[in-house]
């Protein structure tokens, strides 16, 4: 009785797991298909007005173009969490599926083309194939938005989704089957909301505009005017009087041609001329409008009257910081917890991540980077622990020299006649017959006595050590490096990021761990770390 106990309670803990703690569905559940919100109006002239608005075109255009061509890459997470430490990944199911949606589409086309949808009307939508036998997905197709419904549910928020094709036919789709993408609607939990659709009304204008500059010169550049009679044609003078006017006077070709009015007929003018009707302030009004709602940089449409390289490469970062960036951010989330997670354990501790397309003011960084560098300088010369300053002036970990290693730098660069002794205890591997020999083993003896022990202890100076756990699964190329020391962190973790994993692994480009760590060894040579 108490397993039955346990199992409902199991059950109930489940079930209110999944309910959503306030109703966002319309009354009835899948009724709600029915209203309008699930069904927004005006997707499909959302997605028209790209091909009619030169400027919407070029302004989307530009956006998915920078989107689609940025790099991609798959890592294994670190446990200190810090992107250096990752290791990269080149051979996994997700990251050819990435590549390569579908038989059909690159990477980069399927990219812009479903980041076309997003611009258009604030979704894109990825339906999922895959074999019925296993949840791996084998390929990724976009859905139009204008065909794609989501079902409301009152307690679960979402029960799937429904899928209205070109025939009509109704295709129902699971959660797990469809991964949308959408900017917030204030007004609907459901659906996206897009700039396109705060422009309609100023699209319709430029649209507009553009049909009557087409009309002016189709009308013998000559529009709106009268004919007026003193007394009442006929139907057959009033068409044979029609006739002769177009065929005379209708067309560009016929344009500035002279017209004779006959039976008292008069020509009263009421046209409007385009100054008169300021079209081209009424476009380039509207060509700023339609930039302002996607904050798009106005250099970036060819637009250089007021163009220098200062404005232009701000317009350059103002894309890759303001536009580019967040849309790959929305793509990297909804790889990390939608699409990876679908493969189970083969997903787990991986991440997709880009290629950063900031590229920074480099002449800032540089000034920044000489300042922190003269106070580091600065610190240490008052006797701070280098290690401490480089941490608090915002430096990089650069794997600092032992203090005692140091001082036998310092030696060098005081004495350079001491170098054939002091280098090799450093690390250095050099041929000393070819140097000149040092005139005592004064020296040799001074730098023992500094350090603490004798030359047979030189090999000591190599103080990071490789330690792997061979359990029949060890690569390689990890086997052979069981023992293999390094003078410095620099060089240590030059090989292994972070302390772990070998970068050579053929393991980790399969997605496996690497058994492969170095540690840091004791003075005198011990294996464990200090």
């Amino acid at each position: 009785m108490s397993d039955s106990f346990l199992t409902s309670l199991a059950t109930a803990a489940t079930t209110f797991r999944n309910r959503a703690p306030i109703a966002l569905a319309p009354n009835g559940g899948r009724s709600g298909l029915l209203s309008s919100i699930v069904r927004p109006a005006g997707q499909e002239a959302q997605m028209r007005a790209m091909g009619s608005v030169g400027t919407l075109f070029a302004i989307v255009e530009r956006i998915t173009t920078a989107y689609s061509q940025v790099e991609w890459h798959l890592y294994r997470s670190a446990k200190s969490g810090r992107d250096e430490d990752r290791v990269e990944v080149t051979s996994h199911a997700a990251l050819d599926l990435w590549q390569q949606p579908n038989s059909f589409m690159t990477g980069p086309m399927w990219r812009e083309a479903t980041q076309q949808h997003e611009e258009l009307t604030g979704e894109q939508w990825w339906v999922i194939s895959r074999d019925e036998r296993s949840s791996i997905p084998l390929e990724l197709w976009f859905a139009r938005p204008d065909r794609m419904t989501p079902i409301p549910d009152r307690d679960k928020f979402l029960s799937g989704y429904v899928y209205s094709s070109p025939t009509g036919e109704q295709v129902p789709l699971g959660i797990n089957d469809v991964i949308m993408l959408r900017r917030p609607n204030p007004l609907d939990p459901y659906r996206g909301w897009g700039p396109v659709q705060t422009l309609l009304a100023d699209l319709d204008s430029s649209r507009a505009s553009a049909e009557w500059n087409a009309n002016f010169f189709r009308n013998s550049a000559q529009p709106g005017g009268i004919v007026q009679a003193d007394q009442r044609l006929s139907d057959d003078e009033f068409n044979e009087f029609r006739d002769r006017w177009n065929e005379q006077h209708r067309g560009v070709s016929n344009a500035h041609r002279i017209a004779v009015l006959e039976n008292g007929l008069k020509w009263v003018d009421r046209s409007y001329s385009m100054a008169d009707m300021q079209f081209a302030e009424l476009r380039n009004v509207s060509r700023e409008i339609i930039r302002e709602a996607f904050g798009f940089p106005k250099p970036m449409l060819g637009t250089v009257d007021d163009a220098n390289r200062a404005n232009m490469e701000a317009a350059n970062d103002m894309l890759a910081r303001w536009l580019i960036r967040p849309r790959l951010e929305r793509i990297r989330q909804a790889l990390n917890t939608r699409l990876l997670p679908m493969y189970g354990r083969l997903g787990e501790g991986l991440e997709f991540d880009f290629e950063d397309p900031v590229t920074g003011d480099v002449e800032l960084e540089s000034k920044q980077l000489t300042a922190r560098a003269n106070a580091a300088q600065s610190l240490v010369h008052a006797g701070y622990d280098q290690q401490s300053v480089a941490s608090a002036v915002g430096l990089p970990d650069m794997g600092f020299r032992d203090p005692r290693e140091q001082l036998l730098v310092d030696i060098v660069r005081g004495a350079p006649s001491t170098a054939p002794v002091i280098l090799p205890l450093l690390g250095f591997d050099i041929d000393v017959s070819k140097l000149a020999p040092a005139a005592s083993n004064s020296w040799a003896d001074a730098v023992a006595g500094l350090l603490g022990e004798g030359p047979a202890e030189i090999e000591a100076a190599q103080r990071w050590v490789v330690q792997i756990v061979d359990d029949g699964d060890t690569c390689h190329n990890c086997r052979e490096q069981q023992g293999r020391t390094y003078k410095n962190r620099e060089q240590a973790y030059r090989d292994y990021p972070g302390g772990e994993g070998y970068v050579r692994c053929e393991g980790v480009q399969y997605g496996n761990l690497c058994r492969c760590k170095v540690v840091k060894r004791g003075r005198k040579g011990g294996g464990g770390d200090e």
